[in-house]
């Protein structure tokens, strides 16, 4: 896989993605401007005005999509979706199945929605991006940044009366996503493109004690955060949901799959089996994205059939 990105405006189909020790790096994301319900920070939180770009297959833009289905908000947000593919010229739009062309701004290239917003632009071009119709810009590009305003400031508009970051749990919840990232959520790629074997090594061994840490917890509680599904379980969820698809074989997570964890495997299929979160699942984006995006580490593109994941029992 060539990892691209924008410089100055001008794309550029390969960047360096590892330090000097061949650990992955992720950059930062660039576009981190809020909505507000009372639209006391430029962007007012109102029915029709925000665009949604997505993959289907990507964990960031997953937590998005679940977010925006446990809320209602399918009719306030519409979305746009991706090809699994991801080559040389990054996201692309197409009618692939599953796929929903951009009915926006048009675009055949995700990076092009980056140049409408900073015609000189220079970053990584990554999904998800929650776009402003009526200014013509992106609002923001990081993941959990945009699940809290789904969560917190569209509740006048969300037809459905639920919140997932509440008061009384905020430190918990902040706690929970803080420690799952670099372990978990990031982890998985920190093994996955490492290019030495001391930089597999070390982030493989981190992300199974930090999987042993959270089966532990899972025995005492029905959530990471305590009786109540939380913005932390629905980072941990998009991870946990492509771990023993993709993470496992693919990116030499192979230490035990999350089916060999009681809690953690029970826990998975709670979530998975919410309606709202089972319609945002698609495995064969999933499978299709990673086996055939990264030809560095699969170079034939072959996906595989399994493994066969009972999810519904």
């Amino acid at each position: 896989m060539a990892l691209g990105m924008l410089v100055e405006g001008k794309w550029v189909s390969e960047r360096n993605q590892e330090d000097r020790e061949g650990r992955f790096v992720r950059p930062n994301t660039t576009f981190r401007n809020g909505i507000t319900a009372d639209g006391s920070s430029g962007f007012k939180a109102e029915a029709g005005r925000y665009h949604l770009y997505v993959s289907l297959a990507c964990p960031w833009a997953h937590r998005t999509l679940i977010m925006r289905g446990l809320k209602g908000l399918e009719r306030a947000i519409d979305v746009s979706i991706v090809d699994p593919y991801m080559g040389e010229d990054g996201w692309f739009f197409s009618d692939a199945p599953g796929c929903i062309p951009d009915t926006v701004n048009d675009a055949t290239y995700l990076r092009e929605i980056y140049l409408k917003a900073e015609p000189s632009y220079t970053g990584r071009v990554t999904v998800p991006v929650l776009w402003d119709k009526e200014t013509g810009t992106i609002v923001n590009n990081e993941s959990r940044e945009i699940i809290r305003m789904l969560d917190t400031q569209f509740n006048a508009i969300a037809s459905n009366d639920v919140m997932f970051y509440s008061d009384a749990s905020h430190d918990a919840i902040e706690g929970a996503i803080d420690k799952i990232y670099q372990p978990i959520n990031n982890g998985v790629y920190r093994a996955g493109f490492a290019t030495t074997q001391t930089a597999y090594e070390d982030a493989v061994t981190e992300l199974f004690e930090n999987l042993d840490r959270w089966e532990e917890v899972l025995s005492q509680q029905p959530y990471l955060c305590g009786d109540r599904m939380t913005e932390a379980d629905i980072c941990m969820f998009t991870t946990l949901l492509r771990f023993d698809a993709v993470y496992y074989g693919h990116f030499k997570c192979n230490l035990r799959h999350i089916w060999d964890y009681p809690n953690l495997w029970k826990y998975l299929k709670s979530i998975y089996q919410i309606p709202a979160v089972k319609a945002t699942c698609d495995f064969d984006h999933i499978k299709q994205h990673y086996y055939k995006s990264h030809d560095k580490i699969n170079p034939t593109g072959i996906v595989p059939y399994g493994p066969v994941l009972d999810l519904d029992s």
